[in-house]
């Protein structure tokens, strides 16, 4: 018999599915990881979507073409992935998802629909008038893939988008602010949407006098990451009543039963559940096929990230 051209193992069944026949030449293996590898060569792994770094101490030994993430952060990855590895990570996968909540989350608070959700609980009709998202300030730090798909989101809504990015540039839309730019930035946004990736030069980015630089009644939407913002620094203006809060990401993560940002009106905190949509399996199922028929062909990989 033949042995394969690939073979390329996925962590589950649901995925298997969704990726759907390959073309011939192709075998496909579940492992999760947890277990012994299947094979000491496996061209294409597909590690689980949670808890990745913590699993990748199992490619150990094992020669691959390609370890294909779920998820398009990697901050945790160059000290968990052993070496002779190529990393890609999950760029189309999560961005519409991620954008959805991030303008969901922005909504949320501007209209205050948590409140009217409190009341509600409480079997009370609490009328009141809140600022609409419609005409505000918003500034959008971060603009790879995640940040273009929350501006082609939010511009239906009227809003006046400022971009910011690692470096100053223009393109088709216009002015990409450089990140070093942030200072004279903050005090005119209104609304400040993070969408960052985790790197040195990003760890602690909304820190206390980033926050103090911002309006009163200004607005944080943090779905970067936690480390990305100071825990501390939030928490003083949130419970200050000076600044409001939304909050898919937190340092620590997950936040701990009983934290006092839980109990804030003016703090809205999702289990960092940005890519965790119906939208995610459909579009992770056609990046794998990507990578498996450009591999079949002998071009290069997308997306592209590290080097073990």
């Amino acid at each position: 018999m033949t042995a394969p051209r690939l073979l390329v193992s996925l962590p589950g069944e649901t995925l298997r599915e969704a990726v759907g026949p390959l073309p011939d030449g192709v075998d496909v293996v579940i492992w999760d990881l947890e277990s012994p590898p299947p094979a000491d060569t496996i061209d294409l792994v597909v590690p689980p979507y949670m808890g990745t770094a913590k699993r990748l101490h199992a490619l150990d030994g094992v020669t691959t073409r390609l370890v294909q993430s779920q998820s398009i952060g990697y901050d945790d990855v160059p000290g968990a992935l052993p070496p002779g590895h190529v990393y890609a990570n999950a760029a189309s996968v999560h961005e519409t998802s991620t954008a959805e909540l991030a303008v969901g989350l922005a909504i949320a608070m501007q209209r205050g629909i948590p409140d009217f959700v409190r009341a509600a609980s409480e079997g009370r009709w609490a009328p009141s008038r809140h600022a609409s998202l419609a005409d505000r300030r918003v500034l959008l730090i971060g603009y790879g893939g995640v940040g273009r798909a929350i501006e082609d989101r939010l511009a239906p809504f009227e809003v006046e988008i400022t971009r910011v990015a690692s470096r100053a540039r223009d393109d088709e839309r216009g002015r990409i602010h450089g990140i070093d730019e942030l200072p004279d930035l903050l005090p005119d946004a209104e609304v400040v949407i993070v969408g960052v990736p985790l790197t040195d030069a990003t760890t602690g980015l909304v820190d206390a006098a980033f926050l103090a630089a911002l309006p009163d009644g200004a607005l944080v939407v943090n779905i970067a990451r936690g480390k990305v913002a100071d825990t501390d620094a939030i928490l003083a203006e949130a419970a200050s009543g000076r600044l409001r809060f939304a909050l898919d990401v937190t340092d620590p993560e997950p936040l701990p039963d009983g934290h006092p940002l839980f109990a804030l009106p003016n703090v809205l905190v999702s289990p960092h559940v940005g890519g965790a949509t119906s939208a995610m399996i459909p579009r992770m199922a056609r990046l794998v096929r990507r990578q498996v028929e450009r591999m079949l062909r002998d071009e290069d990989p997308v997306n592209v990230v590290y080097r073990s």
